[in-house]
């Protein structure tokens, strides 16, 4: 008897997931309207700067999907790095830019992550910031 219902219940649960009514997966789901974050570049090198100069970068991106898109977070691997970026949703093709401002008063040399998130599908970037700040004359 226990044989019987054994059968009975894999045959069963074989054929159940076929009936079910459940999403198709993520990776089969069409993604090309959603947004997508596009960056001019990812890498910037400020090379030598004296202590107390301005270190500003500018990092220039797109929405390269059909979807608005929102930056969700953006956050760097120090508070020696400052971001601002735009808080509203941004259209299919808009460009806008992130910027990134490091503290001259750390010396030495430097080597930081901004990390940007967002709802794009690809929605975590990495950009690179790196320098060395040298003292003042």
């Amino acid at each position: 008897m226990s044989i019987i219902i054994l059968i009975t219940v894999l045959f069963f649960t074989g054929l159940l997931p076929a009936f079910s009514c459940t999403e198709e997966p993520a990776e089969k789901k069409d993604l090309s309207d959603r947004p997508r974050i596009t960056f001019a570049e990812t890498d910037y090198d400020f090379g030598i700067i004296k202590s107390g100069e301005d270190a500003v970068h500018y990092f220039v991106f797109s929405n390269e999907g059909k979807l608005p898109l929102v930056i969700t977070n953006v956050r760097t691997s120090c508070g020696c790095a400052v971001p601002k970026w735009p808080k509203s949703p941004m259209g299919s093709g808009v460009k806008d830019s992130l910027r990134v401002e490091y503290n001259t008063k750390v010396k030495g040399a430097f080597n930081k992550t901004i990390t940007v998130q967002s709802n794009a599908v690809n929605g975590e970037v990495e950009l690179r910031i790196r320098g060395d700040v040298i003292k003042a004359k």
